[in-house]
Parts: C-alpha cells; structure tokens; sequence
C-alpha cells in the first residue's frame, strides 16, 4: 500500500494550509492509501546551522520527521505563501531531514525517488500560487518528483465549511484530482 504524508507549512492552530492539509489526507485514505497528517509544531527544531549540526547532529525533531519521510512513498504540503515565496519554517524543516546522519547514508534520503503534491490556500485573490513556485523548484532541485498538477484556493477565509471541509464544489473537485494525479503517480514509481 502507498504511504503518504500530508503536511502544511505552517504551525498555526487556525491555519487554513493545515486545514487543507488535514482534509487531503481524509479524502486520501478514501482512495486506499495509507494516508497520515503530520503537524510540523509537533517537529522542534532550531534555525538550519552548520556548527550546530556538526556539534550536536540532527535535533531529535528533524531525526522524527526525517524518519517519517524515509518511509513514506511520497508527500503532500499545503504550503502559505510568505512574501511570494513558501514559509520559512517550512523551509528549515525540509533543510534539516535533507542532512544525512552518518557516513553510509544516502545524500537526501527524504527525497530521492519521493513524490510530492503542492497546494496552497491564501486569503487574496491568487490563492497562494506564487509561493508554490520556488518550493515546487526547490523539491525538483534535490530529486523530488513533483507533479505538474497543483491547487490553489484564493479567499480562503471563506473557503472552509465549519467543520473544515471544502465548501466550492469546483474546489472539492480539483482537490480530488489532484489526490487522484498523487496517488497514481506515486504507485507509478514506488519503489
């Protein structure tokens, strides 16, 4: 059985990423995969450092996560757009799991042979798009299989039911074929 995660860049309780986030991976397990959220608030970590690394090694936050994205077939973020880029806790989390612990490590074993989706929610009108633009280069640079479809909800405060779910019909729709382009991709290359 393929084995996704579903993550959101951002730690916030009320965040609309992590409301979408949260609903993918329902509507994944609905397709039969092994469909997990994970909260990065769960995942402490320091600002990416060198010295610190090559003091103390991985924090035990980035160990955790990394684990989780080492046996996973692939990953979905629902990522806020920050300034016209993704979120800088976003970044430092996929910073710290691309380190390799020791010596026989595979360089970037988060990543290689991984499949990712991207969406976004925002409040304005683009939805959050432009953030998905260099986070979508970022996974590609490092061997991430990145899907060419993405998702992304503008007037998002208004774009969630009361108990989270997708209320546009046309929404709900797009999310379900990206699930679908995720999900088939992912069996396509796993491993």
């Amino acid at each position: 059985m393929v084995k996704l995660l579903f993550l959101a860049g951002s730690t916030r309780e009320a965040s609309l990423n992590k409301k979408l986030a949260v609903v993918a991976a329902k509507k994944a397990k609905d397709l039969g995969v092994d469909a997990m959220f994970v909260d990065l608030k769960e995942f402490e970590m320091p600002i990416y450092n060198g010295d610190l690394e090559d003091r103390q090694g991985l924090p035990e936050g980035a160990k955790k996560l990394k684990k989780l994205f080492v046996e996973a077939d692939g990953f979905f973020i629902a990522s806020p757009e920050y300034n016209s880029s993704f979120s800088a806790l976003l970044k430092n989390a996929l910073d710290w799991i691309s380190r390799s612990e020791d010596k026989d490590e595979q360089p970037l074993s988060a990543y290689k042979g991984k499949v990712a989706a991207l969406a976004a929610v925002s409040p304005g009108g683009y939805g959050g798009m432009r953030g998905l633009v260099p986070l979508r280069m970022m996974l590609g640079n490092i061997g991430v299989t990145v899907i060419p479809s993405q998702m992304a909800v503008p007037s998002g405060f208004d774009a969630f039911d009361d108990k989270g779910g997708l209320i546009k019909e046309g929404q709900q729709k797009m999310l379900l074929n990206l699930l679908q382009e995720f999900v088939s991709t992912t069996k396509a290359l796993a491993r």
